[in-house]
């Protein structure tokens, strides 16, 4: 019998995978409508990549993007997913962090071109990675069973 703690758990897990999962699949749905120039000058904005991987992240990126939701939302391969999440936001958040503190004035590139780096986008992104490491952890909270 499992216990109503451990269901309330299931299902705000379930939840939680299912919202984190729509969120990453519209951030990469945004980025794939709108002409990929526009994410890699917004990638090349935060001056940490060369143009040209600027051009390859603003190809790769939204379809990965898409790929990790789908997975959250499926509960596919929930490890790999959800640490994939959670490095990408860590890298995301550190990202927005250092250019916020820095003063720069430009674009997340979160849900396209038309959002600039606030204390507000800083803490949609760190309540984002704080549900991604949640689900991590919960992924690696049990052993796998032996074939």
């Amino acid at each position: 019998m499992v216990s109503s703690k451990n269901r309330i758990l299931q299902i705000a897990v379930v939840f939680l995978r299912v919202a984190l999962g729509g969120i990453f699949i519209y951030a990469g749905y945004v980025k794939l409508v709108e002409p990929w120039q526009l994410f890699a000058a917004g990638i090349a904005d935060y001056e940490v990549v060369p143009m040209w991987a600027a051009k390859l992240l603003a190809h790769t990126l939204p379809w990965f993007e898409v790929l990790v939701g789908l997975l959250l939302i499926a509960g596919r391969w929930l490890r790999t997913c959800t640490v994939s999440t959670s490095l990408l936001l860590l890298v995301f958040v550190g990202l927005m962090v250092r250019a916020f503190a820095g003063g720069k004035e430009i674009n997340c590139g979160c849900f396209g071109p038309n959002e600039l780096i606030s204390w507000k986008t800083l803490v949609r992104d760190g309540a984002m990675l704080a549900v991604s490491l949640f689900l991590t952890a919960i992924a690696f909270r049990h052993r796998r069973k032996p074939a």
